[in-house]
């Protein structure tokens, strides 16, 4: 009888399992958003938010729990000063289950396992145009230092001079009516005696 043993086997031995759980929770703490089956999801959804929990107490002691699951010192002290202080408001549902359509193959269903308070990345306007305006001013203060003969490179002026003339073989130009070429030896006999007149036998 299976007193007191509560939640889903997965199919897999207890070892098993718990390495399955484990890396699904890493997973989750490390990209903030992963997907997998409905049934994985629910599990390692527990312990997601147990090691949050732990997080927000912040002793040496819930480190330690931490690290005793995780195993990964960065992630812990990732855990404890970047992820948990978003949850300092929050009493409980530090994730979401968001389902999916079913996997091709097995039919199994997915679902998005996700935390609730994500990382939240801040772009300022003003920089980004700042930058966008001195690139674009660069690039046209150049092209007009082309044209008048001189580039500019930082605090560097080149003279940057015409380009020199194509050199072209005499054999690739094509003459004009009063102009001859010039042949070696060699060439001028091979065209001779294609143009040789032979005799008919008989």
């Amino acid at each position: 009888m299976r007193h007191g043993l509560s939640g889903n086997r997965l199919g897999r031995k207890s070892s098993h399992r718990k390495a399955t759980i484990r890396d699904i929770a890493k997973a989750t703490l490390i990209r903030e958003r992963i997907r997998t089956t409905l049934a994985r999801a629910k599990e390692a959804r527990k312990l997601v938010d147990r090691l949050i929990t732990l997080g927000k107490k912040g002793t040496l002691a819930h480190r330690r729990m931490a690290f005793a699951v995780l195993c990964d010192h960065k992630l812990v002290s990732q855990l404890f000063e970047k992820i948990s202080p978003r949850f300092k408001k929050r009493m409980g549902g530090y994730t979401r289950i968001i389902p999916l359509s079913f996997r091709r193959g097995d039919n199994a269903r997915l679902a998005y396992l996700e935390l609730t308070e994500k990382e939240k990345i801040v772009l300022s306007k003003s920089k980004l145009g700042h930058t966008a305006k001195k690139e674009h001013a660069t690039a046209t203060a150049e092209d007009a230092d082309v044209r008048d003969g001189t580039m500019t490179t930082g605090t560097k002026e080149q003279k940057v001079g015409k380009p020199d003339p194509i050199k072209v073989h005499p054999t690739n130009v094509v003459p004009s009516g009063k102009e001859k070429i010039k042949l070696s030896k060699k060439a001028e006999g091979g065209i001779r005696r294609m143009f040789r007149k032979t005799t008919p036998e008989g």
